[in-house]
Order: C-alpha cells, then structure tokens, then sequence
C-alpha cells in the first residue's frame, strides 16, 4: 500500500504566486511597459497622448505625470514606476518622462546581465555605485545661476515648454513665468527660496494662448455679492475677513414666544442694528473692499453698497492666504477686532468679464508676494494643457534657483554622465563594474530617444555626439530641429541641474526594488473587499487597466 502525500495548502484558494526569474522577468516587463507608453512623448518633437476615461472625459497631453496618473494602472510593479513620475513632478515639477523612461531602460539593462547570471544583489550593488558617482559628475559639470540671470531663466522656461502645446508662445510664456517666480522668490539665509504654491495658475476659456497675462495680484473666480456696489475701486483698502457678516441661525431649536405684532418688529430692528453695527466696524477701519471666507447676509450687502464697498464673499481659503500675501492684509477672524493695520492694499479691485464669467481682479499690489497667471486658450484641452506647460516651466524655474545650478540639455548632460560612468567602472574589479556599465548605458536612452522621436538616426546621431564629448565638449546635444550635433548651451537648451540628480536618484532606487524581488504573491481578497481589480491581474503579469475606448496594454 503506497502513502498517499497530503498536499499542504499555505495560500488561500485563488491567490497566484510567481517566484524566481518568471517573478523578475514579470515586473520588469510591467515597468517596461509603462516607460515605452511614455518614450515617444519625450522631446520638443514627441507626440501627445489622447486619454479617455470611463465617463468620456479626453485629455490630450505629453506630460508624463498626467499620462500615467490618468491611465488606471494595475500592476503592482507599474504603480512603482508611475511613483516615480510623481515624485518627480513633486521635486522639481519637470522631467517626469525622463525619469520614467530612464527607469524603464535601467531595469531592460538589469534583465540582459540577469540572463548572463549575474545575480541581482550585484547588479543591485553596481547601480547603486553609479547613481552615487552620478550625482558627483552632474555636479561638477554645473554651472551657477542666480536670481539676476534673467536670460538663463527665460531659456529655462522656454526648455520646458518646448514640445509642449504652449510652444508657438513659449518666449511671451517664458517672460511671464520668470517674473512670477522671481516675485515670489524670498531670500532665507542667505539662499533663495520659492513656494510655487504662491504662483496662482487660473485658467479660462477663450481669447488666444498670447492673451495669457500676468497679474501683479491674485484673480478671484468670483463676482461682487451685490449690483449696487461699484465694479471698480481705485487705491483698494482690502479687509480679509474670516467671518459672517450675517446672523447666524441659533445651532438648536429655539422658540420665541412674542404677546405683540410689535415685538417681532422690534426682534428684527434689532437684527437690522447688529448688521448695521458689523458694517460700520468694517468702514470704520477704512476698508472699501472686503473678502470674507464666509457668508454675507442680504441686509449687510444692502448696507455695504451704500458705503460704497466692494464685497465678494466665499471666497476659498487657500486663496485668503493668496490675498494676504500679495496685498499685505491681515485675515482677521472677529469683525470687532478689524483695525486699520489689519487692511492690505492693491491698486485697484476690479470686476471684469473673462469668456463667459465674472472675475475679481486684484492687480497692482505693491511687491506681492503671491501673483497670478491667468491663462487663455481657445478651448478647453488648449487651456489645459497650457496650464500643464506652464506648470513644468515654473517648477523649472524654481528649481533653478533653489538650487542655483544648471546644465544644458538635448541630451549633453546624459552622455557626459555615460563617458565619466564608463572611466568609473574601470577602476572596479569585481562584477558590480558590469552594473556600472549598464548604467552607463542606460544613461544614452535620453538622447536615442530624442533623436528617434525626431525622425533621425539614433546611431548616427549617438556616434557624432560621443565623438565631440571625447573631444572636450560636454555640452555637446542633439539639435532635433535641424538634425545636427549642436553646443546645447550656447543653443539655449538649459535645465535645472535637479531635473538631472532628482530623476537619476528616483529611477535607480525603484529600479534596484523591483530587481530585488523573486517572489510575488498576490492574494485573491482584495476583490471581495475592494471591489476592484485583484491585487495581480490574472496570468502574472497582467496589463495597464485600459482607459474607456482604450485597449489594455
């Protein structure tokens, strides 16, 4: 009689489990995935994607952030590479498809040494090396900026918009976005410091994309509460209330027992006088305009029109924090304790029709700190996408002075990094120089792609650009307008030296994570709890949830 074996069962029925090569070779043909969907957007000549969600909403773009935030990704590996295209739309605000693209290469290196088997903790170990030696190289091929290159600004700026729908406009958009930073930006010990929160970005519908304008002050999505007030003040005292000017309703049930018609007169005589004496509080300290973050009730927008003062009311908190900062008021949170320090000034508060809504503009502050950039295109998907370019080019900027350093681009930075990796590797003996050169290599995908997505040949191009860099000239790139190898400085392609550093840094690190696992389990719960899709689609890899109209990848 033969022994029958018990089978043991560790996992729940209906989890999947892939280890060794088959789990490596899956999550980094997941993550390849995602890079080559974004590769073909890279440069001033790649292509834009159209999006289409479940509810038929499009969204036509080349930015990598927004491409592979509105994709429904599944696969767990995938995920970890669009973390990376966020981070470094977090960091530094440009870049994200370098990034991603760079990480996509890493791990296609990694899986051609892993079938030499070499083991991933070496190769791990080799790329860690070169992306240490990497930041050194891209710091000592820098060059300094300052907040008084305004020239270096403008060609930043211009860089980031360049392949973008904003391109046609670039050099009025990059003027625009220099002076915003440039206002916004404070010195804090001795070192520049710039919130781009301080940049408000506000978008309409209509005009053309050269009518986009910068406000010196913020612009309200927001009318005046009343038709009496005037739709124009001129040396504007703002009071920023976070206050009703109203009477609230008791929070409970109240009951008001009255014996005499008259009494209800006198009940709301009195509710008159409390609204009358919040007003006169207001024109007392001087204020002829207010922005209050909570309601103003009928009567008080009676009594402020007749004191000539413009009132806007709801208005969000972030933007009270806006206008604080551009006009220097005080957001005050009790009416009684408004003085006439707590006001803050702009040359003038005025309501405009912007397409087809009213807009409060608060223009000619002196020395805001906060500023807007109201952009204009001729439809939605314009404006869009404009808003998306002049968010990268303001993160750019930014950056740039934070830092204070900058490189050229068109793929001159990539290929220095590759020549110094290469020198790198040969003072190491062991197998870890095998990871350095195959990070090396995979800095080169930076200027193929660029060349590929113009049209060139990428060896051609590739072969020229090595041979001017072993002659001494690192800025050496590829001008994908004419074809040519040009000095991308002198060009005027320049970048913030953290779009570099941050995107080398973030691509290896997920890189060496996914090559350090052997073993995905994925358990079949999340189904029955989530209501999505399983943790794993089926069959291992599984795809990119497709978009509504979209094939799944």
């Amino acid at each position: 009689m033969t022994n029958q074996v018990q089978p043991i069962f560790i996992l729940p029925e209906g989890s999947q489990r892939t280890t060794g090569k088959n789990a490596q070779r899956t999550n980094i043909m997941a993550a390849q995935v995602v890079a080559e969907t974004v590769r073909t957007t890279l440069g001033p000549k790649g292509m834009d994607k159209m999006l289409v969600d479940s509810l038929g909403d499009v969204v036509v773009t080349n930015d990598g952030v927004t491409i592979l935030e509105e994709m429904s990704i599944e696969h767990p590996s995938a995920k970890m590479i669009v973390e990376v295209a966020k981070t470094q739309e977090d960091e530094v605000g440009d870049g994200t498809t370098t990034a991603v693209v760079l990480a996509g290469e890493l791990l296609k290196r990694a899986e051609n040494l892993m079938d030499m088997d070499i083991h991933p903790t070496v190769l791990v170990k080799g790329y860690n090396m070169a992306a240490e030696k990497a930041q050194l190289i891209l710091n000592n091929i820098s060059k300094e900026v300052t907040k008084e290159d305004t020239d270096i600004l403008r060609k930043i700026a211009m860089t980031a918009m360049t392949g973008k729908g904003a391109e046609a406009n670039k050099a009025k958009l990059g003027e625009l976005v220099v002076r915003a930073v440039k206002q916004v930006a404070e010195k804090e010990n001795g070192k520049n410091t710039v919130d781009i929160d301080n940049i408000k970005i506000e978008k309409k519908v209509g005009a053309g994309v050269e009518d986009t304008e910068l406000v010196q002050g913020i612009v309200l999505d927001k009318e005046r509460v009343h038709s009496g007030m005037d739709k124009t003040v001129k040396k504007a005292k703002i009071a920023l209330l976070d206050a009703a000017v109203e009477i609230k309703n008791p929070e409970t049930d109240a009951k008001i027992q009255i014996t005499d018609p008259t009494q209800i007169q006198a009940f709301l005589s009195q509710e008159e006088d409390m609204l009358k004496g919040m007003v006169k509080k207001i024109t007392d300290s001087g204020a002829n305009v207010v922005f209050c973050q909570k309601g103003i009730g009928d009567i008080a927008q009676h009594f402020l029109s007749k004191k000539s003062v413009y009132a806007v009311r709801r208005v969000k908190k972030s933007d009270m924090d806006l206008l604080a900062r551009a006009t220097g008021a005080n957001v005050v949170s009790n009416i009684e304790d408004l003085e006439a320090d707590d006001l803050g000034y702009a040359g003038i508060v005025k309501e405009k029709k912007v397409g087809d809504e009213q807009m409060t503009f608060v223009k000619n502050c002196k020395n805001p700190k906060s500023v807007t950039i109201l952009v204009r295109g001729g439809t939605e998907h314009v404006v869009a996408e404009i808003k998306r370019a002049i968010d990268d080019a303001v993160g750019g900027v930014a950056s740039a002075l934070v830092q204070g350093k900058v490189v050229a681009g068109a793929g001159a930075p990539e290929i220095e990094l590759a020549r110094n990796l290469r020198k790198f590797s040969e003072s190491l003996s062991g197998r870890e120089q095998l990871g350095v050169i195959a990070f090396a290599d995979a800095m080169e995908i930076i200027p193929r792609t660029l060349a590929e997505n113009a049209g060139l040949d990428p060896i051609d191009i590739l072969t020229e650009i090595k041979s001017e860099h072993d002659k001494g000239n690192k800025w050496a790139g590829v001008d994908v307008f004419t074809g040519e190898v040009v000095n991308s400085w002198k060009a005027g392609v320049i970048e913030p030296l953290k779009i570099k550093t941050q995107a080398i840094k973030s691509a290896s690190e997920v890189t060496t994570m996914i090559l350090r696992i052997d073993d995905v389990i994925a358990s079949s719960g999340s189904k029955d709890s989530g209501g999505g899709a399983p943790a794993m689609p089926p069959g291992g890899m599984g795809g990119m949830g497709g978009m509504g109209g979209m094939p799944p990848y």
